[in-house]
């Protein structure tokens, strides 16, 4: 496995296992595979445009190797890795730490998006960490997401996983010409 040796200053551990999955603070070699499956999956994404390389190199070095550092960043990133290959990368964004909520990212590579049990099992069990770290560790309140209603998959595993739909914003965000609805859904530390 790669190890670019990031640690965020604001964890105690900065490496999270169970059976095989880890996630790691995100590491620079995994940010081209990233860059691919972002601009692949641009449609479900808040990003307008496809990220160059360059882009990608000068957003991890200005925003994302900064954040290592800072006693609380504004957002946690990970490399999302089953026995040591990266298969997604997501984490903590729009962080709050006063209010102790943040929103979550996440995202998988291409190939596994499609296969809807493969995809529930990886974003299960990437939430299971999610939540073990903001809840156990960082003592956070809220976590929640935002997500566009055409992805039924996602939302069931998000609701599967004990996050409750709190809003929908109507015909939001415009995909392929129509609007679209975006879904809040929020997990409230018991």
């Amino acid at each position: 496995m790669k190890t670019d040796f990031n640690k965020y200053r604001c964890l105690k551990s900065n490496h999270y296992n169970i059976d095989g999955y880890s996630i790691v603070p995100i590491r620079k070699s995994d940010m081209e595979l990233i860059r691919q499956w972002r601009n692949e999956q641009i449609k479900i994404l808040r990003q307008e445009i496809p990220i160059t390389k360059r882009r990608q190199k000068n957003y991890y070095r200005k925003i994302i190797k900064p954040l290592f550092n800072k006693e609380k960043p504004n957002k946690i990133l990970f490399s999302y890795l089953l026995n040591g290959e990266l298969i997604g990368y997501g984490g903590l964004t729009n962080i709050d730490w006063e209010s102790k909520r943040a929103e979550i990212s996440f995202l998988l590579k291409t190939s596994i998006v499609n296969n809807s049990e493969k995809y529930s099992k990886e974003f299960s069990i990437f939430l299971d960490f999610i939540k073990r770290l903001s809840f156990e560790e960082i003592l956070f309140h809220k976590l929640f997401t935002e997500t566009y209603d055409i992805r039924p998959v996602h939302i069931n595993i998000l609701e599967k996983n004990g996050f409750i739909l709190e809003g929908r914003l109507k015909k939001h965000i415009l995909i392929d010409g129509r609007y679209v609805d975006s879904l809040i859904h929020a997990f409230i530390r018991g």
